[in-house]
């Protein structure tokens, strides 16, 4: 469905068409939020700054046409396992979970940036990620907060939300 929706674009739209000509996603998933649907799709790590360039636009016309869906790229990045024994297998730092939660934290809200984060521990013992993002995109962004909460809830596990900064006087 989504590999077709990009296609039909590449087809029609001239202005993507060039950028859209040499890339290609690894899969794509419908995640359940509340009362959306987000469209996740991952894209190669090599690939996800040629889609960072034409993101804006490339979602903008996805949901156009996939109506009342929210859809977010992803980089596809892999989680090696801590080495044993042997310190000549250490594993770089970019794939440890910690890294790779981080990284995906970033490409779920990429138009806008990330200035802040808190970790909440509650009473009863769970977690809770407070992200603080760029108040300068909120009219962009403000929509999806929720949508980012349940994608990342769903891919990682981990509770998340997602605030504003409040603004100095």
């Amino acid at each position: 469905m989504v590999k077709q929706a990009i296609q039909d674009l590449e087809n029609t739209n001239q202005e993507l068409k060039a950028d859209l000509e040499n890339l290609f996603i690894c899969g794509a998933a419908e995640v359940a939020i509340a009362n959306r649907t987000a469209v996740v799709i991952h894209v190669p790590y090599r690939y996800l700054k040629a889609f960072h360039k034409i993101q804006q636009r490339l979602v903008r016309e996805l949901e156009k046409k996939f109506s009342n869906k929210d859809v977010v790229f992803v980089g596809n990045r892999r989680i090696r396992p801590v080495p044993k024994a042997n310190f000549a297998r250490a594993r770089p730092r970019s794939r440890t979970l910690t890294a790779v939660h981080a990284s995906l934290l970033e490409d779920l809200v990429y138009p806008t940036e990330i200035v802040g984060k808190r970790q909440r521990y509650r009473l009863d013992g769970s977690k809770l990620l407070k992200v603080y993002l760029d108040p300068s995109k909120k009219t962009e962004t403000e929509y999806k907060l929720e949508t980012f909460a349940g994608v990342y809830k769903k891919l990682t596990g981990k509770d998340v939300s997602f605030e504003f900064p409040a603004q100095q006087a």
